[in-house]
């Protein structure tokens, strides 16, 4: 596998192919940040936390750096005053979501987000889809996928697959980055609910989810 030589905040780094800015970036010991990325699972760059600047050719554009590739004579920086302003803004819509995950709070400190410049939204869910990925890609159950859309959009079990699959299992709870709790309420929610009764593995506009969120 041929070696591709690139530049990640001032250091010279090789890389092989088919590695992306994130693994080249890890196997130097540079840290950046992820929510939506796991080892074992396809990349998705989903919750974007992980912007980097490059410059191709000159040009310099960002990127998410789980899924962009490396390449030859890349130059990349991870912490630029535009790559921090968006991780923070980006973090401020999360904590819309969920004001008191633990991981989100500590990167709140790390890039100075208000978790109350927003209003706040009933759902928990970040969008990272680790979940849904996990259960599909790993476990190839498929128990949980997302509903409706936009900011709407949220995470639900589905009631008759779950019931079978998800008691024994629940690997898929310590992946929330919002709290194993809450995705633990989303299943009991699901598995509660008589399956004729159920929408939740649907994709339509509606209110299916609303039985998801918790409580207030």
């Amino acid at each position: 596998m041929s070696e591709i030589h690139l530049q990640i905040d001032g250091k010279e780094v090789v890389a092989s192919e088919g590695m992306t800015i994130l693994d080249a970036a890890k196997s130097v010991g540079i840290a950046i940040p992820t929510l939506c990325h796991h080892e074992k699972l396809e990349p998705y760059g989903g919750c974007r936390i992980c912007t980097v600047e490059v410059e191709v050719r000159g040009w310099p554009k960002l990127v998410a750096g789980c899924i962009y590739p490396v390449e030859k004579g890349l130059v990349v920086r991870t912490r630029t005053e535009k790559v921090d302003k968006i991780r923070k803004v980006l973090l401020e819509e999360m904590l819309a979501h969920a004001p008191d995950a633990e991981e989100l709070q500590a990167l709140a400190l790390e890039y100075g987000a208000d978790k109350d410049r927003f209003e706040k939204h009933p759902s928990f869910c970040i969008h990272c889809g680790l979940c849904v990925r996990y259960c599909a890609e790993i476990k190839k159950k498929n128990a949980v996928g997302f509903v409706d859309r936009g900011s709407n959009r949220e995470i639900s079990f589905i009631p008759e697959i779950a019931a079978k699959e998800c008691w024994d299992c629940k690997e898929c709870f310590p992946l929330c980055p919002t709290s194993a709790l809450q995705a633990a309420y989303v299943l009991a929610g699901a598995l509660m609910s008589p399956p004729e009764e159920s929408t939740s593995g649907c994709s339509c506009s509606c209110s299916c989810s609303s039985s998801a969120a918790p409580k207030e």
